[in-house]
């Protein structure tokens, strides 16, 4: 739970610098560079890359469009970084001194050595987002579609979807809040929060400033999926009436396999519609500090005292070495 040392802190301005938890590290994206700072026992390893920055006006800077683009980005960037600071870690290092498979060597040599890192990433982000999927919203699907011969509102339905996929998702997080391994992971995320925190707050970035901050965060993305659950819900729920409506021979079919595995495939086709409102929303809270922003965000604020932990000072320089490596030449340039 929430140090009682720490305290909010005085916001002055909100950053669009954010980041990602790693094994023994912390990735940071500025507005023009991402960095990736690891402890390692030589100290803190710093890896800075240039950001592609998309055109004004480009398809991919749409509204309802951009939700889904940026958060594909943001997965496949996650995985590179979480996948080079477990290469730095110990146990990495001494996995990379053991002689690769007969099938990696293969792999390797049909598709280059760039290539075959490609697909390593691409299977990595796959089975990421496929497993999210299926735990998170397939489940619920399945679930909630047992009860569709006794519950006949579609709304009802799709509220207990909801539920269920809420309680999962509760009960997960938990779950894994209480691993050992994920004990420092979720401190470096405190690091992540506290830093950011510290730079918007106008003050110098140190140790001790730093640590007085609250780990807690309302732009962060433990408060992106729990909203993604709730607008999950309010689509699936209008988006299925609208379907009946339109095709009334599904209402027929209601209780039978092909109209449960119909509502499902329908259901993940409108998943990219759901991350998308869902980042607009966030944005649009993300810029705002007022009663109703500080409401909607309570509940992702409140998920956080189990996917944060207090940080130590290691920790923290870490941190700080993310932020500091992506902060913009501009002044100014990275706020919302």
């Amino acid at each position: 739970m929430e140090n009682k040392k720490t305290q909010p802190c005085c916001e002055k301005f909100k950053t669009s610098i954010g980041g990602q938890a790693l094994i023994e590290g912390i990735m940071m994206r500025g507005p023009e560079k991402d960095a990736i700072a690891v402890r390692t026992a030589d100290g803190i390893q710093l890896e800075l890359k240039d950001r592609k920055i998309r055109p004004k006006g480009s398809f991919a800077t749409w509204p309802l469009i951009r939700g889904a683009v940026n958060f594909f980005d943001s997965q496949v960037a996650g995985v590179k970084a979480l996948m080079h600071s477990a290469d730095l870690s110990p146990e990495g290092q001494e996995l990379a001194e053991e002689e690769p498979s007969k099938f990696d060597q293969w792999l390797e040599k049909k598709l280059g050595n760039e290539g075959f890192q490609k697909a390593v990433i691409g299977v990595a982000v796959f089975m990421g987002m496929g497993m999210s999927v299926l735990l998170f919203f397939l489940l619920p699907m399945v679930i909630g579609g047992f009860f569709d011969q006794w519950i006949h509102s579609t709304v009802a339905l799709n509220l207990l979807e909801g539920v269920v996929r809420m309680t999962i998702f509760m009960v997960y997080m938990l779950l894994v809040s209480r691993m050992k391994e994920m004990k420092r992971v979720f401190a470096y995320h405190g690091a992540e929060h506290k830093t950011i925190r510290c730079y918007e707050a106008g003050m110098e970035l140190t140790v001790e400033n730093v640590r007085m901050q609250t780990r807690l965060h309302p732009r962060c993305g433990t408060s992106f999926l729990l909203v993604v659950m709730v607008i999950s819900i309010l689509v699936f729920s209008v988006a299925s009436s609208g379907l009946l409506s339109i095709f009334p021979v599904l209402e027929a079919m209601k209780g039978s396999f092909l109209y449960r595995l119909a509502m499902i495939l329908f259901k993940l086709l409108l998943l990219p519609l759901v991350v998308s409102i869902t980042y607009e929303i966030n944005r649009w809270v993300g810029r705002h500090d007022n009663a109703l922003t500080r409401i909607l965000s309570a509940p992702g604020m409140w998920m956080q005292n189990f996917t944060t932990n207090e940080p130590d000072d290691d920790m923290i320089e870490v941190g700080i070495a993310a932020v500091k490596a992506v902060l913009p030449q501009t002044e100014g340039a990275d706020r919302w």
